[in-house]
């Protein structure tokens, strides 16, 4: 079963953070396999041996398997003597001393990629902080995946990403702008570079002597450029509306331009937007 390397790595991640989080000192996790039937246990925090190592846990089943098959976290006090899971893991959970025990589902655009655990080694209740902070560190690593999944989408989309002739100019510019407002959100610092790197295919040479702008004057302008206000630019880029305005003057200024469309046309004879 080839679990999801990209769910893998954000998982592996998390963990530290699900600890701190919850107050729980055991996390572990692993991403689903083709189909969303199987998940493995790949990624341990706070362990004391390998048990569950290389788990592979069939949904339906077990714990983390009643929370990807109900699409929600779920949790048990005592995990050997519940009667709401069924058992097939015992031996491995026993051997690492587990016993109250969370699992929450990792879903992006309605598909499960993985599932966090988090533990403690006695009986008892799992209160709201534990609860909740597993449940916030699965959102975190779902909002992460979605992300990614939307960069390697708008890349495969543009492969080759020099437009073809007849191509609509107005499409480009959309999906320069997504570019732009994608790779701040992106942590991975190779597909970050593979998306700056699209972005640069969509325009054209710049001159020599053309002004540098910064990069967040240039993300402001791109979006400008596509007929969107300041507000949505700030919804959009997750600034403040007045930061928009200063970022949109200093590159108004830098271009020698006096309205947002002298602007717009400076950057394009720049070579900076399509």
């Amino acid at each position: 079963m080839a679990a999801d390397a990209v769910a893998t790595a954000e998982i592996r991640g998390a963990l530290a953070g699900l600890r701190r989080a919850t107050g729980l000192p055991v996390a572990f996790g692993g991403a689903v396999g083709p189909g969303a039937a199987q998940i493995r246990i790949s990624e341990l925090s706070g362990t004391a041996t390998a048990a569950l190592r290389s788990l592979v846990v069939t949904s339906g089943t077990g714990l983390g398997g009643r929370a990807v098959a109900l699409g929600r976290a779920c949790a048990v006090p005592d995990y050997s003597s519940s009667r709401r899971i069924s058992h097939e893991y015992d031996a491995p959970v026993a051997a690492e001393g587990l016993r109250s025990v969370l699992a929450v589902p990792l879903v992006v655009r309605h598909r499960v990629r993985g599932v966090l655990y988090g533990a403690l080694r006695s009986a008892q209740p799992l209160g709201d902080r534990a609860l909740g902070g597993a449940v916030a560190a699965a959102r975190q690593v779902e909002r992460a995946l979605a992300v990614r999944d939307e960069a390697r989408g708008l890349l495969a989309a543009l492969r080759p990403a020099v437009p073809e002739p007849g191509a609509r100019q107005e499409d480009v510019r959309e999906a320069h702008a997504a570019l732009r407002a994608l790779a701040p959100r992106i942590a991975d610092p190779e597909l970050r570079a593979e998306l700056l790197a699209a972005c640069a295919l969509l325009t054209a040479p710049a001159p020599q002597g053309s002004p540098a702008l910064a990069p967040r004057e240039l993300d402001v302008l791109t979006w400008v450029a596509t007929g969107a206000t300041n507000a949505a630019v700030a919804d959009r880029l997750g600034l403040r509306p007045e930061t928009v305005k200063g970022y949109l003057r200093a590159a108004m200024r830098k271009l020698g331009a006096h309205t947002r469309g002298e602007a717009v046309t400076a950057a394009r004879r720049a070579g900076v937007l399509p």
